[in-house]
């Protein structure tokens, strides 16, 4: 990356921190706003609009339906992952809770959440707990996942405990606890090696299946910096990404 694009990322993450870029935009879009309304109350004849129910959104005049990649392919990734192993009780630390709601329709599901979650759902059971120090015996989980958050451990966002070990830390922890013949989906940022405090680190897609020496890695799928999915990329794509910010997808079995 040259200077000035470190430049412009630098602004862009400061900036960010403390503008939201939806905000602009919905205030940039408030003139349509108030032209559509006056547009549709004539329109509505005797169900005329009452300002007092006014709700405005103004972010949703897109081209195309906005998506974040990473998430969404992860996501994508893990259910077909667990539709085709079947697990009979899967265990999943920390990942995104909308996609727990679909994991747990595919096979009984623990939730494990450094912050708890209260939500109620048939085939999910919510623990709250601590990556660093996990509710469970050693080689006990059959079936387990954890999807973009072993690069935030350590680092503060949040609410831990400040550790620069963090991530392989908690990745010993996945190691211990999951089951002999045992699979572990991980996920999490890859590219150029580096960490953006206190967001969250970037991995060498390398230096993750290291951290995981004692488990086999059996397959490797692959977000890249423009967005696009690749499945069943092991081995080659692993060794020659050279992105700035993907998503690696990385599949491991305790032998």
């Amino acid at each position: 990356m040259n200077s000035n694009r470190k430049i412009m990322q630098l602004t862009r993450n400061w900036v960010t921190a403390f503008v939201d870029p939806r905000r602009v935009i919905g205030i940039m879009n408030l003139p349509r706003y108030l032209v559509d309304w006056r547009r549709y109350n004539r329109l509505a004849g005797i169900q005329k609009l009452n300002w007092q129910d006014s709700f405005p959104s103004l972010t949703d005049w897109t081209s195309l339906t906005p998506f974040d990649a990473h998430y969404f392919y992860q996501a994508a990734w893990i259910a077909r992952r667990l539709t085709c192993t079947k697990p009979l009780w899967h265990v999943d630390i920390g990942s995104s809770v909308m996609m727990i709601g679909v994991t747990s329709a595919i096979a009984p599901t623990t939730f494990v959440d450094y912050r708890p979650f209260r939500a109620q759902l048939a085939g999910l059971q919510s623990l709250a707990g601590d990556l660093m120090t996990l509710p469970f015996a050693d080689d006990s989980v059959p079936s387990l996942s954890c999807l973009h958050v072993i690069e935030h451990v350590g680092l503060g966002r949040y609410g831990d405990k400040l550790n620069p070990q963090g991530s392989y830390e908690a990745g010993c922890e996945l190691a211990r606890i999951l089951g002999r013949g045992g699979r572990l989906f991980l996920s999490t940022p890859v590219g150029r090696e580096r960490v953006q405090f206190n967001a969250h680190r970037v991995f060498a897609p390398e230096t993750v299946v290291a951290m995981f020496k004692d488990l086999e890695l059996v397959d490797y799928a692959l977000v890249d910096d423009q967005g696009r999915f690749r499945d069943h990329q092991y081995p080659i794509s692993m060794h020659s990404f050279n992105g700035e910010y993907g998503c690696g997808m990385f599949e491991f079995v305790k032998k």
